[in-house]
């Protein structure tokens, strides 16, 4: 079996492509981008020619991906955690519609939110859904859910949620392959109207997908990835979820774990597996990376009156990532400290890159808003985020994709004139758009600056949906042409800069400020190649 060294994103990414996958789909998000990044630059992906360019946004990655399984192809769809709630009404209703080629839902947690506004768990998307739900506890196994996952998804002809988290997704190991499977063959749906959710439709898919429970239930119960450990020390009964099972492990080295241990992978919970551990143990622990599932659902359901410890009564964290010190503590060990941060390193902050277009912005607007006052600049999710910092302190809000923009035409609403919404050129396309119909059609009096950087670069320059076409979106959807602003970010032209910013605040209506620089990264990077192709 040929091994190679992969983060637990590429695992999944091989896993997918040595499956038989036709197409991935998604919008970059730390931490799953390199997902997709791995099968872009994949030489059998690239040979096959499995489609793998970005989507605009997590809501139309996850509508093609069902399509492409609608012809029958095996395709998946990638996001984090939070984009999965823009996805989520095309993901909540693929539950009832079903599948003709396997669907693979792929989302990455980001539990101590690293680079994210929460930390949500998906596991409860999964259970919401009533779909399967496959949570990998190691890099091979991130591989093996991903290449036999498309078979699980058709045999039951259901999508697929696989969770990973952070530290999985971004930590490597050595991972064993298995053969490259074929592609499906273009097919469509043996029921016409299978995809058609029409009431009359739906309701019979929905008595479809509760059918499938006890399917589901079975398969998770058979499951290679549920498997029950015997223990000798009945005291005490342990139940490890994804990552958590690694952990665990870490504190026991070569030693056997004393106690029974289920280590759970595939959801629903095989309830029967649940059954035995409570029954031999006197209490149970339970180790789960993101918010309490398991453990609520088993003191929902067990009717032996069992302790059960977990992150409800403080035996774990309630928030963060586990690790194998904090696992040592809930069982009693010492466990090994891990090292601290040194001092030159700890409390340092994110800044914007040297020569960053958007703080040349940032400090026009601040001098343009002089006379208004703070409290008015509602931003969004990108680089540009940083300028809540110091030395900028400009921004106000951030709070989800596109939100500068609708919540700048609120707060007009209210009475906040003017209102200043502050979005990048990728996530303007991605979820802003619609906010500016909105505000267009009210004429809010509200000036949004759109900065293109040509990128999609807080996560590492993939491409944006919106080059080139920024100021025709403003103008079809109504922007006033003569209020549709480019300026380059540079010292030398801060003049200009504040100027076009005081004019456009004054404006009774809305106005679109676009400052236009390519972001130095990118710059740096086609720089480096094309020098590299010269001396080729």
């Amino acid at each position: 079996m040929q091994k190679l060294p992969l983060l637990g994103a590429e695992a999944i990414a091989q896993g997918a492509i040595d499956g038989g996958m036709s197409g991935i789909y998604a919008y970059p998000g730390t931490p799953s981008t390199e997902i997709t990044e791995y099968v872009q630059i994949n030489k059998t992906a690239k040979e096959r020619k499995i489609h793998s360019r970005w989507s605009t946004n997590e809501k139309t990655a996850m509508e093609a991906a069902l399509g492409m399984s609608y012809a029958g192809k095996r395709a998946m769809v990638c996001m984090k955690h939070v984009g999965l709630n823009v996805a989520a009404d095309a993901f909540m209703n693929s539950a009832i519609t079903g599948v003709n080629g396997g669907l693979l839902v792929t989302v990455a947690d980001d539990p101590s939110m690293h680079s994210s506004q929460n930390e949500q768990d998906s596991r409860y998307y999964g259970k919401f859904a009533m779909i399967p739900t496959l949570e990998p506890s190691n890099q091979q196994e991130a591989y093996e859910m991903a290449y036999h996952g498309f078979e699980l998804s058709e045999k039951y002809q259901t999508p697929v949620l696989i969770r990973i988290t952070t530290r999985l997704a971004h930590s490597r190991a050595a991972v064993g392959r298995h053969d490259v499977k074929n592609e499906n063959k273009l097919v469509l749906p043996q029921d016409p109207k299978q995809f058609i959710l029409l009431p009359s439709i739906a309701r019979g898919r929905y008595k479809n997908l509760l059918g499938n429970q006890a399917n589901f239930l079975l398969s998770s119960e058979e499951s290679v990835y549920n498997q029950y450990f015997e223990g000798k020390d009945k005291s005490m009964g342990i139940i490890a979820c994804g990552i958590s099972y690694n952990y665990l492990k870490e504190n026991f080295r070569d030693e056997d774990i004393a106690y029974p241990v289920l280590k759970i992978g595939q959801y629903p919970i095989p309830k029967s597996k649940i059954e035995k551990i409570a029954n031999e143990c006197n209490k149970l622990l339970i180790l789960e990376e993101g918010y309490p599932l398991i453990e609520e659902m088993i003191k929902g359901y067990l009717a032996n009156g069992i302790k059960v410890n977990g992150r409800l009564d403080g035996t774990l964290p309630r928030d963060g990532e586990l690790n194998p010190t904090i696992v040592a503590k809930s069982l009693g060990l010492s466990g090994t400290k891990t090292f601290d941060i040194p001092d030159f390193l700890a409390n340092r902050p994110p800044m914007l890159c040297q020569g960053c277009g958007h703080a040349d912005t940032y400090n026009a607007l601040n001098i343009a808003l002089n006379n208004y006052g703070k409290g008015r600049v509602f931003s969004d999710i990108g680089c540009y985020t940083l300028g809540a910092l110091p030395p900028f302190e400009t921004i106000d809000s951030c709070v989800d994709m596109g939100a500068s923009i609708t919540m700048a035409k609120g707060a007009a609403d209210a009475g906040l004139i003017p209102a200043v919404a502050f979005i990048g050129d990728s996530t303007f396309t991605h979820s802003g758009i619609t906010g500016l119909i909105d505000a267009v059609k009210e004429k809010s009096h509200v000036t949004i600056i759109i900065a293109d950087n040509f990128t999609t670069a807080m996560t590492g320059g993939q491409e944006s949906s919106a080059t080139g076409k920024i100021e025709d979106i403003c103008q079809g959807i109504g922007v006033e042409p003569e209020h549709i602003r480019i300026f380059v970010p540079l010292k030398k032209n801060m003049d200009e800069m504040v100027r076009i910013f005081k004019e456009e605040m004054a404006y009774e209506g809305v106005s679109v400020v676009i400052p236009r620089r390519e972001c130095i990264q990118t710059l740096a990077k086609r720089k480096k190649e094309a020098k590299k192709k010269i001396l080729n």
